[in-house]
């Protein structure tokens, strides 16, 4: 491969972007899109403690969202698109190889996906500057954010060089995308409710009906018509009910997106324990969903003492990140895409589908 004629497949294609007027239009659609959002945004989150973090981690995860949405666009059609065109065949005549067309458009598209966060820096700047953030939450959000405008890109040159229809390999992306964004999180709703495990729940009450009115057990009285708590006894009841399993399917939630990026982030909690931020939120939700559910509960309402509750942070310890088999399993899937694309353009064709334009 050379780097020379690399960079020149990926001059010449971004050069085609910057030229066209729509692609202007599309990042201040975005532009003016973002500021309406996040100046509403900014304006609640600054009215509790730590609204900065969660404006933060809301102008990220806008990005990537607007990025998975325009991106099949701009990468979806880029080889067929120029096959299509008659401007292909003419690039592949000249020293430029196979390889070097393929990563060279793959390139220009990671670059123009890239262009959407370069519009957001403002906004990140100033998320940045407004509070106390943790430098590691936003040197990692960012990274795996360029990562995933990668991922997507390569997903779109892939099946470009691939499917011969542009209108096709453009659908065909949008189908790949939606099925790691929504289609984890249906495969991850209806298996756990489809993995039913019984749990019984035994609980004990204290028995309101030999409460006189205007008693309360739980509190001091010194009124002799009121009777103790110890007095009033106690009724257990016990019943059982079919619970989701989670745990068993949390794994498809690993190659979402989202999921990538909030579990990538460190997570930042409050004086409390709770997630402060919107990457620790969800984070936090796929490692609960590590969690199986237990057998057998019991509650006792009977004492007067409080029932401990944990803390998110509490209740997460001891999960497993799993956001690197993730991202390994979309690097697998975007680069086995690349690959059969490179072996689909490369010339001379032993067999091309029918209808394919060369020249």
């Amino acid at each position: 491969m050379n780097l020379r004629r690399l960079g020149t497949v990926i001059g010449i294609d971004l050069r085609q972007r910057v030229r066209s007027v729509g692609w202007y239009v599309l990042l201040g659609i975005f532009a003016v899109v973002l500021l309406t959002l996040l100046t509403l945004s900014f304006s609640s989150f600054s009215l509790s403690d730590g609204g900065n973090g969660w404006f933060y981690s809301l102008v990220i995860m806008f990005v990537l969202l607007l990025v998975l949405l325009v991106s099949p666009t701009l990468s979806g059609s880029a080889v067929n698109g120029d096959r299509d065109a008659a401007t292909l065949a003419p690039v592949q005549v000249t020293l430029v190889t196979t390889t070097e067309i393929v990563l060279g458009k793959f390139f220009a598209a990671w670059i123009s996906g890239l262009a959407f966060l370069v519009v957001a820096l403002p906004f990140l700047v100033i998320a940045t500057f407004a509070g106390e953030l943790n430098p590691a939450v936003i040197a990692s959000s960012l990274g795996i954010l360029v990562l995933e405008v990668g991922v997507v890109a390569a997903i779109g040159v892939g099946v470009s060089a691939i499917v011969a229809r542009p209108v096709f390999s453009v659908a065909a992306t949008y189908l790949l995308v939606a099925a790691l964004t929504i289609g984890t999180l249906i495969a991850f709703g209806l298996g756990g409710t489809a993995l039913r495990t019984e749990q019984t729940v035994t609980t004990r009450d204290v028995d309101w009906n030999a409460i006189p009115v205007g008693c309360d057990p739980y509190l001091p009285n010194d009124a002799t018509e009121c009777p103790s708590l110890e007095e009033i006894g106690c009724t257990t009841t016990s019943y059982t009910s079919e619970m989701p399993r989670f745990d068993r399917v949390w794994g498809v939630l690993a190659a979402n997106p989202f999921v990538i990026l909030a579990d990538a982030t460190p997570p930042t909690y409050d004086a409390y324990g709770n997630p402060s931020d919107l990457f620790s939120q969800i984070a936090s939700g796929v490692r609960i969903a590590q969690i199986p559910p237990e057998a057998t509960m019991s509650y006792d309402s009977c004492t007067n003492a409080s029932l401990p509750s944990d803390s998110t942070e509490d209740r997460i310890a001891g999960t497993v990140p799993s956001w690197f088999v993730g991202l390994f399993l979309q690097l697998v899937l975007a680069g086995g895409l690349l690959a059969w694309g490179i072996a689909r353009t490369r010339t001379p064709a032993r067999r091309l589908p029918p209808g394919t334009r060369i020249a």
